[in-house]
């Protein structure tokens, strides 16, 4: 299906103003709308001296955007029961000096200091592995574990080292070989590979560019090193709204979109997940992750509930793009929604459900059980539309654990009379009845 030609001038008016206003060499944006990349640009020049036109297949630095891959590794290597998010990083890591939880490295909640603990801005030197963990107690815990958000490349670097200690390969192996080859990333890489845009800052006084500098990350390459398009993020980013679950697990990309912290304690407009920055813009909730590196900016966000998301990326030092990618997935959620998927019959209900189903109270309050797309669902009658019903997974006769929704972790427990007959359900601690009225022993 085309995309519509109203949508496609709005969308290359936005990226063209964005590029001429904020001086940047070039930009390339695409948007990805239900799992199809729909619109693509780019403009600018990719390398100034060569004279080189970007194009959406130029690669550009990701920075921080790498740490997505990391948290999905990870994921991964939990899923396949190598690790678990409580273990502490010297479990894996032998000698670590410092013991913050794997996921309070990967929510940015550990308290550990940002940068490595080398001055590698500094000498433009990063450390290796090895060089990095022996090192690692003369990095500060600047906040108590837990405390509040506080972002650490450091944190996201010794991920990288959990990585290659659980998986017995180098990090960039890993990652090459579970997660870019498998979801077809061609072009997202950790070394240039030509087309390739070099890196600038723009003059503030004049319409000139520096060179920016090259760096090479070392230990921190699971922070920041990889390269990649913006094709390549708009599959990444719809990967994050509908894995595929041969690659990692819905639910643990689920638990990835989930929020561990809150990062603007003012507004309460972003926070953070497992390796996922998570917007708010207006009711429209986004996950994804900026990256900067010397010479380059980039911006990737997708919205799960719209199934639509977008990509940016520059190469010039200076330049935010995270308002434009909200832009871009704003602007084609009004043009060209997504619309909902049909309904369409499902299967029956198997027979020891049927008996659950229909209208139980809270006291004077209605709670309503379906079977709903193959699984058992429960929902109050205030609930409001936009909040999920609570769903449940079998666990054993007559017990249930909710899954997702409100009460997420809770045990739903039948119970029966003598003949077998479903008389009251127990549901996190309180007692559901086929009647209204007060609680009884």
């Amino acid at each position: 299906m085309a995309t519509p030609e109203r949508l496609t001038a709005q969308l290359e008016r936005l990226v063209r103003v964005e590029q001429r206003e904020k001086r940047l060499a070039s930009l390339a944006a695409a948007v990805v709308r239900d799992g199809e990349t729909i619109w693509e640009t780019a403009v600018g020049l990719a390398d100034v001296e060569a004279g080189l036109e970007a194009t959406p297949d130029t690669q550009f630095r990701l920075g921080s955007i790498t740490k997505t891959f990391t948290a999905a590794a990870i994921m991964q290597l939990r899923d396949a029961g190598e690790l678990d998010l409580e273990d502490a990083l010297d479990l894996h890591v032998e000698g670590a000096a410092h013991r913050p939880t794997l996921r309070r490295l990967l929510s940015h909640t550990s308290g550990l200091q940002r940068e490595t603990q080398d001055d590698a801005w500094v000498s433009l030197r990063f450390a290796s592995v090895d060089e990095l963990v022996a090192t690692l107690g003369e990095a500060e815990q600047v906040l108590s574990p837990g405390a509040r958000f506080h972002y650490s490349n450091l944190a996201y670097a010794l991920l990288g080292v959990v990585v290659e200690r659980v998986s017995g390969m180098p990090y960039a192996d890993y990652v090459r070989r579970r997660l870019l080859e498998p979801l077809g990333l061609t072009r997202t890489t950790f070394l240039p590979e030509a087309p390739a845009a070099a890196g600038y800052v723009a003059q503030p006084y004049a319409d000139g560019v520096w060179d920016a500098v090259q760096v090479e990350t070392g230990a921190w390459v699971a922070a920041g090193q990889l390269w990649g398009t913006v094709r390549d993020l708009c599959r990444w980013a719809a990967f994050l709204c509908d894995p595929d679950e041969r690659v990692v697990a819905k639910a643990s990309v689920e638990e990835m979109r989930a929020v561990q912290a809150i990062d603007d304690h003012d507004r309460w407009t972003s926070g953070y997940g497992l390796g996922l920055v998570l917007r708010r813009d207006g009711e429209r909730i986004l996950v994804g992750h900026s990256g900067a590196m010397p010479g380059f900016i980039a911006s990737m966000v997708v919205s799960p509930a719209d199934k639509v998301g977008a990509a940016a990326l520059t190469n010039e030092s200076e330049a935010a793009l995270g308002d434009l990618t909200l832009a871009l997935v704003a602007r084609t959620v009004e043009e060209w929604p997504v619309p909902p998927e049909a309904w369409r019959p499902g299967d029956v209900p198997p027979n020891d459900v049927v008996p659950l189903l229909g209208v139980w109270f809270f006291e004077a309050t209605r709670v309503v059980l379906r079977w709903r797309e193959g699984r058992l669902e429960a929902r109050f009658d205030d609930t409001p539309a936009w909040k999920p019903s609570s769903a449940f997974e079998r666990e054993g006769d007559d017990r249930w654990r909710t899954v997702s929704g409100p009460e997420r972790g809770e045990l739903l427990r039948v119970e029966r009379d003598e003949r077998g007959a479903v008389t009251h359900l127990f549901w996190t601690g309180y007692p559901l009845t086929r009647e209204p009225g007060p609680w009884r022993g």
